[in-house]
């Protein structure tokens, strides 16, 4: 197969990977973040501590991670037919893929809101900070880098669930290797394709690295007269 026949295949798979991982790290986030959250919060320790929702919630994630994602998605197959409507294609395989990320990432999320020093949180509860005011002044700002490192290891994780949700159907750089590259024997698209991945990993794990290190920086440049700006403000 020559460059002119791989290109336009090579970029509707690029797009419908991109697509993929794209809409899943967003529902990550958007489920992931106050998942995790919340387990801090009703832990041992936490603001709203309550046990049996902390076990109960834990449980739900626990679940979530044990699941080979693998088995995951055919599991998921009449449920990704109700929510969109068919049980193949990149939009189909996005409900697998945000389901498998939400309680990956909610794991991150606790371990990076646990490491925010507890003196900090104090400090906002002393000056008449509620529980929401400590979770948006002080556990997300601090626990920024590390959310930020956790997210790029999720979208890392996804790029892979992308390519084994393509082999089945999802379409993307898998259905592409599956269909050409293994089937049809097509060698050189199969090494462009694994190239191809291995750039995509190595850009946002470039980028994710990126940012975590700015946040740090001006973390590091918060203390003394700055980090008494944001305690005012928090107690506003």
């Amino acid at each position: 197969m020559t460059w002119s026949e791989m290109q336009p295949l090579l970029s509707a798979a690029c797009l419908d990977t991109l697509y993929m991982v794209g809409w899943s790290t967003v529902y990550a986030v958007l489920g992931g973040l106050p998942l995790g959250v919340l387990l801090v919060l009703t832990g041992e320790g936490g603001l709203l501590r309550n046990g049996p929702v902390n076990k109960v919630t834990g449980a739900v994630v626990n679940v979530g991670r044990s699941l080979p994602f693998f088995i995951l998605m055919i599991a998921l197959i009449p449920f990704s037919t109700l929510v969109v409507g068919t049980s193949i294609g990149p939009t189909a395989a996005v409900v697998p893929l945000a389901v498998s990320a939400v309680p990956f990432f909610a794991r991150l999320v606790e371990t990076a809101v646990r490491e925010v020093d507890d003196g900090l949180v104090e400090a906002v509860q002393a000056m008449g900070g509620s529980t929401w005011t400590v979770v948006r002044k002080a556990l997300l700002p601090q626990a920024l880098p590390s959310l930020v490192a956790g997210l790029t290891t999720t979208v890392i994780a996804l790029i892979g669930y992308s390519a084994m949700a393509g082999a089945v159907g999802g379409g993307g750089l898998g259905n592409l290797a599956k269909t050409y590259g293994y089937q049809r024997f097509e060698t050189d698209l199969m090494i462009v394709t694994v190239v191809l991945l291995i750039v995509l990993v190595s850009t946002v794990q470039l980028a994710g690295d990126l940012v975590v290190r700015a946040l740090a920086r001006r973390g590091r440049s918060g203390t003394g007269p700055v980090r008494k700006r944001r305690l005012r403000a928090a107690r506003r």
